[in-house]
């Protein structure tokens, strides 16, 4: 079955994050595609839609700052003296980055990008189960699991309750030593 692919960012790049719900929103209602963010949109996503956006934006960056991908620009940007918060309001899912924020589930026969974090427990467990996409998935412990042969990484949800730094700092570490 192919899936279609939609969400904020870049349509291939260094990782997804798959997500259960897009922000509540008319523009992106009928959504079906992968789409770069325009300079501001994360704020204005923010602004309508709440908290809990804002949250998943945060603590993404956070995350993408903490990974310190050698391929990833965040990395290589102004010699590594980037804030995350910088990162955020300047290229985080927009057509320069080279990550993505999904919507729907990953479509492994494409494998547009390297690593697939579904954030989410119950929203990964969802998705092994209705789209039984993998059979190699172990789970580290109640929040964490890992598919090395395909690169997905199930996690606690993108918000500082859920993943908080400790836990942000884990996530880089699953994927740091496998990292090509």
């Amino acid at each position: 079955m192919k899936i279609l692919t939609h969400g904020f960012g870049a349509p291939a790049g260094i990782l997804a994050v798959y997500v259960e719900n897009k922000p509540n929103l008319i523009e992106y209602k009928n959504l079906n595609e992968v789409i770069p963010l325009r300079h501001g949109e994360i704020d204005y996503i923010n602004q309508e839609c709440g908290n809990g956006w804002r949250k998943l934006f945060n603590v993404y960056s956070k995350f993408l700052s903490e990974l310190s991908h050698p391929d990833h620009d965040f990395t290589k940007e102004e010699k590594g003296t980037l804030t995350w918060q910088a990162y955020r309001d300047k290229s985080l899912l927009q057509a320069c980055s080279q990550e993505a924020l999904l919507f729907s589930p990953p479509d492994l026969g494409q494998n547009n990008y390297q690593w697939h974090i579904i954030a989410g427990r119950t929203y990964a467990k969802k998705l092994i189960r209705d789209h039984d996409f993998t059979h190699s998935m172990v789970w580290l412990d109640e929040e964490f699991a890992i598919d090395k042969v395909n690169r997905i990484i199930v996690c606690p949800y993108f918000d500082y309750r859920q993943l908080s730094n400790i836990k942000i700092t884990k996530l880089a570490e699953l994927i740091r030593p496998h990292t090509p």
